[in-house]
């Protein structure tokens, strides 16, 4: 392979196979993983407002079962659900859809054949993947066509708070700084992506969302919780103590709130984008309207003046 074509590896996918299976044995795992759980129903909630039902699905890095038991069986009636992890597969809960398709497969590389899946789902998982472009792409060439891929990913503005304040304490201590939290995304890619990918009637829109915590500590802890600490290839997995309580009195005095918590901000990509078929509805062509917004009575000056 010419090594300009080459796909740079940033993530270590071991360390992020063994961070996930550590975190599906944690007793408090449900509820460090609150916000996989919540976009999880988000994203079931879009699905199953679709007209439609899909037969046969993949979930892609599915975790512990989140989207196969909110997502209703009317909607998608058998579920191919899939993780890196054994441990999270091994931890499916009570309430969770068991059809026994249960997979451990890497997210960078599907073992299915083109045209397998009516509809791929992915919560909170390919953002972890070292070639995201090339992960789309197989996620579209598994799909029929007129298939449906919907997914969240975190997004560039995830956990700025404790990345500023990391990054502050370690230049004051050691006159520089290691990347501590992972890189995102960044929304303006996304749409892009889809489309280099090869899908259509493409939708892309952000959901930050806020937990408070007692202190900094506890938003570190969460991230371990929920499997999603540092798995940089070039991470530093050492950090000293007096570094780690210099960051949470950053934290504290940039970002604390009136009662002593601190916010902590997650930057939630949603995207969904079809795989192209010949049958699909289609934009018209620019310029093919054989109709004016005058011949409806409506001054278009008027209109733009509103909208500005």
């Amino acid at each position: 392979m010419n090594s300009t074509n080459a796909v740079p590896t940033v993530f270590d996918r071991r360390a992020k196979r063994r961070q996930r299976d550590r975190a599906a044995h944690r007793a408090d795992f449900k509820q460090a993983d609150r916000l996989r759980a919540e976009m999880a129903y988000q994203m079931s909630d879009r699905v199953n407002d679709i007209a439609r039902t899909f037969d046969f699905g993949l979930d892609l890095g599915c975790s512990t079962g989140n989207i196969g038991e909110c997502v209703d069986d009317d909607s998608v009636q058998v579920m191919v659900q899939a993780d890196i992890s054994r441990g999270m597969l091994d931890h499916f809960g009570e309430d969770c859809r068991d059809s026994g398709l249960r997979v451990q497969i890497d997210e960078e590389a599907l073992p299915w054949r083109d045209n397998t899946f009516d509809i791929v789902t992915s919560n909170l998982a390919l953002h972890w993947v070292n070639d995201l472009p090339g992960a789309l792409t197989q996620i579209k060439n598994v799909l029929v066509p007129d298939g449906l891929f919907i997914g969240t990913i975190f997004g560039g503005d995830t956990l700025y708070e404790l990345r500023c304040s990391l990054q502050l304490a370690e230049t004051e201590r050691r006159g520089g700084f290691a990347p501590r939290i992972s890189p995102f995304a960044d929304v303006r890619d996304c749409g892009a992506l889809l489309q280099r990918a090869g899908f259509t009637l493409l939708t892309v829109d952000i959901d930050e969302v806020t937990i408070n915590y007692p202190s900094p500590f506890e938003v570190m802890e969460d991230l371990r919780g929920m499997g999603e600490s540092n798995a940089s290839l070039r991470r530093q997995t050492t950090i000293g103590r007096d570094t780690i309580a210099a960051a949470a009195a950053a934290y504290q005095t940039m970002y604390g709130n009136e009662d002593g918590s601190v916010p902590a901000t997650y930057q939630v990509i949603h995207m969904l984008g079809w795989k192209p078929c010949p049958t699909q509805i289609t934009p018209a062509r620019r310029g093919s309207a054989n109709a004016s917004i005058k011949d409806m009575g409506i001054d278009p000056d008027a209109l733009i003046k509103n909208i500005k």
